[in-house]
């Protein structure tokens, strides 16, 4: 029978110690090696993940919206976001962390009773973005605000909850953006995020310079001039994702497959 990671036993002194799933998830971002997350966008995916070994999963909401019919952007509504977390908590025992975008609404409040009802769900953390719908980012002090604002609800309701702060500094090609990139991680650190975000980073001289500028974890994701996970875990990397280029992949191969059905005349490429 497969363990529940939530309801694994730590001894301390002779005395048992059940962690929680928060707990389980915090921890795994301050190992020595990276947590390799695996990015689902529905059941079946989720479960492959972890039949797999892999000790977490997240959402990936580019690849939920697609399967749904929607273009990436916060297009499809928060309950389908929603939904398609409880349905993946119900059948997975490892954490899972969701990709909120923006939030999925357009004030401060909205945000946090989203956050509520994604933690009644089970889950343990989010990414939560600083960029706009227009290719822009938010100024850094309106973002420190969101995030203050949901570290301190948390905080009022004591709950566990970690929040995973996305920076889209390299993903939009800003100018300057290390230097940027390094100032949004001291004022989100300072605002109560769990971890920082840094997708399209992928020299492995700037990652350094984001690990050392923070206390954060620094979180980065799969691209194809990404280093392999050793060098990463030796520049002090602490969380890799690969976002939705799984999820692409497949579909690639679907297409490469259903044309060799189309040319072969037989379903042999299936079997």
């Amino acid at each position: 029978m497969r363990a529940n990671p939530a309801n694994l036993v730590a001894l301390n002194n002779s005395k048992e110690t059940i962690m929680n799933d928060f707990e389980i998830f915090s921890q795994l971002h301050y190992n020595d090696t990276p947590l390799v997350i695996g990015n689902a966008w529905d059941v079946s995916s989720a479960k492959l993940f972890e039949e797999n070994g892999f000790k977490a999963v997240a959402t990936s909401s580019a690849a939920i919206a697609d399967t749904l019919g929607y273009k990436d952007g916060q297009n499809m509504s928060f309950d389908m976001l929603l939904e398609n977390a409880i349905r993946i908590k119900r059948n997975i025992s490892v954490p899972l962390s969701v990709d909120m975008e923006r939030g999925y609404a357009d004030t401060i409040p909205g945000i946090l009773e989203n956050i509520d009802q994604l933690h009644e769900a089970g889950v343990v953390g989010i990414n939560i973005e600083d960029s706009l719908p227009d290719a822009k980012l938010r100024s850094t002090e309106s973002f420190q605000k969101i995030i203050s604002a949901i570290a301190n609800h948390l905080s009022r309701k004591n709950r566990q909850f970690f929040i995973n702060v996305r920076t889209d500094t390299f993903l939009l090609k800003i100018p300057n953006a290390l230097e940027e990139t390094l100032n949004r991680a001291k004022a989100y650190e300072a605002a109560g995020a769990n971890g920082i975000f840094v997708p399209f980073i992928y020299d492995i001289n700037e990652i350094k310079k984001v690990v050392a500028g923070t206390s954060l974890p620094v979180h980065v994701l799969s691209m194809k001039e990404l280093p392999d996970f050793s060098i990463l875990a030796d520049a002090g990397v602490k969380r890799i994702s690969m976002g939705s280029w799984l999820y692409r992949a497949m579909k690639r191969w679907m297409q490469q497959t259903l044309t060799s059905i189309q040319t072969d005349q037989n379903f042999s490429s299936i079997f």
